[in-house]
């Protein structure tokens, strides 16, 4: 699996959120696929069709990151 990175600053640390505007930290994979980067965590309840970037103010769809 390999992670894709953020188009602006390069790092493939990323975020999403849920309605109540908690974070849960996260990797995209190459397949455009967003994964928990706690494995014993889940992303129920969290919107996966929009990633935030923790190194930049980039955000947008997964499948707009950069392969690395």
């Amino acid at each position: 699996m390999k992670k894709m990175l953020c188009p602006q600053c390069k790092i493939a640390a990323m975020y999403v959120k849920n309605e109540s505007g908690e974070r849960r930290l996260v990797y995209v994979t190459d397949q455009a696929e967003v994964i928990p980067k706690n494995p014993d965590e889940t992303l129920e309840g969290f919107d996966v069709s929009e990633v935030f970037c923790l190194g930049c103010s980039w955000h947008g769809s997964p499948k707009k990151l950069v392969r690395y």
